[in-house]
C-alpha cells in the first residue's frame, strides 16, 4: 500500500516543485540567462543518509530546457538515461529536522559533484533566488491580507528557528 501511495505522491510533488522553481526562475531574468548555457544538461538531486525505516525517496533528475527553465525527467526516464552532469546530495539523516531548518531559511549540508561551471551557476541560483510570497499572495487575496499572512509566516519561521536545535558538528 505504501508503494502505491508513493507512486502517486512522488510524481505530483516533483511536478509541483518543478513548477515552483520555474516560477522563481521566471521572476528573475538573470537566473534564466545563467541556465541557458546549460541547455540539455541534467541535474540530479538525492537525499543521502535517509533513515532505513522510511521509504527511500527517488533521485530527482531535472533537465535544463532551451528556455532556461527546469523540467523533471520522471522516475523511469531518469534511471534509463545517462548520469547527470551535476549531482547534489543533500544530507537527510533526520528528515524532520531538515524540513524545520529549510522552513527557517537555513541551508542544508550538500555534497556537489560534477561540472564546475554548472555547479557555480546552481550555487548562484541558490544564493540569489528568493520567493516573494507576499507579492504572489497579493495577486490572489489582495495586498493587506497578503501582508498579514506574510507577517504570520515570518513569525512562524522565527519560532521554528528558535525551536530547532543547532547542528552538531562532528
Amino acid at each position: 500500500m505504501l508503494l502505491s501511495i508513493r507512486a502517486l505522491v512522488v510524481p505530483a510533488v516533483l511536478q509541483r516543485l518543478t513548477l515552483l522553481v520555474n516560477h522563481l526562475l521566471l521572476a528573475e531574468p538573470v537566473a534564466v540567462q545563467r541556465l541557458l548555457p546549460h541547455c540539455g544538461k541534467r541535474l540530479g538531486v538525492e537525499l543521502s543518509d535517509w533513515p532505513a525505516l522510511l521509504p527511500a525517496p527517488p533521485v530527482a533528475v531535472f533537465q535544463v530546457t532551451p528556455a532556461g527553465l527546469l523540467e523533471w525527467c520522471g522516475e523511469a526516464e531518469a534511471v534509463a538515461a545517462a548520469p547527470p552532469a551535476l549531482q547534489l546530495r543533500i544530507a537527510a539523516a533526520n528528515p524532520a529536522l531538515l524540513m524545520v531548518r529549510l522552513a527557517a531559511g537555513e541551508r542544508p549540508e550538500v555534497l556537489v559533484q560534477g561540472e564546475a561551471q554548472f555547479a557555480a551557476d546552481m550555487h548562484w541560483l541558490a544564493d540569489n533566488l528568493r520567493w516573494d510570497l507576499e507579492a504572489d499572495l497579493a495577486r490572489v487575496v489582495g495586498v493587506l491580507p497578503a501582508h498579514q499572512l506574510a507577517s504570520l509566516g515570518a513569525a512562524l519561521a522565527a519560532g521554528l528557528k528558535r525551536w530547532a536545535p543547532p547542528p552538531v558538528k562532528p
